[in-house]
C-alpha cells in the first residue's frame, strides 16, 4: 500500500463535541516538545492548575488535568472515591447519568438511582426523597449539563440537599465548564470532572478534575487500594503537587498540556462571565432561527443548556439522510441522537470557539437547505 500523510478536511463543527479549535490553540500543539519533567514545563503545569482553578472557580489544591479523555475523568472520581458497599444515590436524566451508575457498580458500590425524564432537568425533591430512605448513603452523583440530551440541572440545588445529608458530591461538568456558570467552592462540590473538547475547544483527550479537601481526604484514607494504577490519584497528586515535589507517575502529553494552557489563558482572557454571555446569546440566536423553521427543542425553556441544543426531527424526515447531507454540501457536523432519542433527534452543539454568530447563521441555512433536499 502506498500510504501518504493524513489532511483531514476542515470541518464545522456543531456536534456534540469536539468543537473548533482556535489558531491559538492550534499553533501551541505544535510548538517544540520538551520532557514532561523539564523544569520549564513544571511551571506551565502549576499554571494549568491556577487557570483550571479559575475555570473551576476554586481553591482546591488538588486540580489538574488527567492524561486521559473526560470518560477517564468520570472513572477517577469514582474509583478513588467509592469502596465495595458504600452507597451511591445517581441522579440519571440521559446516557451519562446511566454510565455513572456503571461506575458505582464496577467500584462495588451500591447504585440507588433516581430517575428523570430524559430531556429534564434532575428533581432535587427526588434526590431529597431518595436521601431520606436511604439514610446511610455516602455520595450523590449527577450530571450538570446532560449532553445526550441538552437538560441543564441545578447544581447548586442539588449539592445543597447532598450536603444536608452529610454525603459528599460526584459532579460531571464535562459540558458545562466554561459554558455556563460551574462554582466548585460556592455550591460545596467535592469532586469534578470535565473535559478539553468542549466549552475549553481544546484537542480531545484531556480531563480536567478537581477535589475537595474532604475528598482528597476520603482518598488518603481508603481502605481497599483503587482499582486502576494509572488512575489512582494517591499516585499523582505528587506529580501536580508543585515545584520541587514532583515525582514521577507517567509521560504526561506534553504538546496536549500545551494546548489545554493556551485554551485556558483564551478563557481567563475573555473572562468567565464573558464566555457565559457569549453562549447564552448564540444560543438565543439559535433558538429564534429553529423556532422561525419551525424546529421544536426537546428540553423545556428553562431548563435548556445552551451550548448543546437538541431539537426533534420533523416527521417523514431522514435523520442520517440529513446529516449526511449536511457533512458533504456544508462540511458541516451535527449530532445525532443517543439512547432514547437515536433517530429522533438532532444535537446541535454551540461551544467554545465554536460558539459564534456565523456559525449559527451557518448552520440555520444549511440545516433548512438539508430538510428540504436530503435524500
Amino acid at each position: 500500500m502506498n500510504f501518504k500523510s493524513f489532511n483531514p478536511p476542515e470541518r464545522t463543527l456543531l456536534g456534540p463535541g469536539p468543537s473548533n479549535i482556535s489558531p491559538r490553540v492550534l499553533s501551541a500543539i505544535a510548538r517544540p516538545t520538551i520532557g514532561h519533567l523539564d523544569p520549564e514545563f513544571l511551571h506551565m503545569m502549576d499554571e494549568i492548575k491556577s487557570l483550571l482553578q479559575y475555570a473551576f472557580q476554586t481553591t482546591n489544591e488538588f486540580t489538574m488535568a488527567i492524561s486521559a479523555p473526560g470518560s477517564a475523568g468520570m472513572e477517577a472520581c469514582f474509583i478513588n472515591l467509592v469502596e465495595p458497599g458504600e452507597k451511591v444515590v445517581v441522579c440519571s436524566n440521559g446516557v451519562f447519568g446511566g454510565r455513572m451508575v456503571e461506575n458505582v457498580e464496577r467500584c462495588g458500590g451500591i447504585a440507588v438511582v433516581v430517575e428523570d425524564d430524559w430531556g429534564k432537568a434532575v428533581s432535587p425533591a427526588k434526590l431529597e426523597e431518595a436521601l431520606q430512605q436511604n439514610q446511610d448513603t455516602k455520595f450523590v452523583a449527577f450530571v450538570h449539563a446532560e449532553t445526550s440530551t441538552g437538560a441543564l440541572s441545578d447544581a447548586e440545588a442539588l449539592c445543597k440537599i447532598a450536603k444536608t445529608h452529610n454525603c459528599l458530591t460526584i459532579v460531571d461538568t464535562v459540558t458545562s465548564l466554561g459554558g455556563v456558570p460551574v462554582k466548585i467552592d460556592e455550591w460545596g462540590v467535592d469532586a469534578a470532572y470535565s473535559g478539553s473538547q468542549k466549552c475549553l475547544s481544546c484537542v480531545p483527550g484531556l480531563s480536567p478534575i478537581t477535589f475537595s479537601p474532604a475528598a482528597v481526604d476520603k482518598i488518603k484514607n481508603r481502605k481497599t487500594k483503587a482499582q486502576s494504577w494509572f488512575l489512582d490519584q494517591s499516585l499523582v497528586m505528587s506529580y501536580w503537587s508543585g515545584e520541587g515535589k514532583r515525582s514521577y507517575h507517567h509521560t504526561a502529553p506534553v504538546n496536549s498540556l500545551y494546548a489545554l494552557h493556551e485554551s485556558l489563558v483564551m478563557l481567563h482572557e475573555e473572562t468567565l462571565e464573558k464566555s457565559w454571555e457569549r453562549h447564552q446569546e448564540q444560543h438565543q440566536n439559535l433558538a429564534n432561527g429553529l423556532a422561525s423553521l419551525g424546529l421544536e427543542f426537546v428540553v423545556p425553556e428553562n431548563e435548556r443548556l445552551p451550548q448543546l441544543n437538541t431539537i426533534m426531527i420533523p416527521d417523514g424526515v431522514d435523520d442520517a439522510a440529513v446529516r449526511r447531507y449536511l457533512l458533504e454540501k456544508y462540511s458541516m457536523e451535527l449530532g445525532a441522537g443517543l439512547g432514547k432519542f437515536a433517530g429522533k433527534a438532532w444535537r446541535i452543539g454551540l461551544m467554545g470557539y465554536s460558539a459564534q454568530y456565523k456559525n449559527v447563521v451557518l448552520c440555520l441555512a444549511a440545516l433548512k437547505d438539508a430538510i428540504e433536499n436530503a435524500k
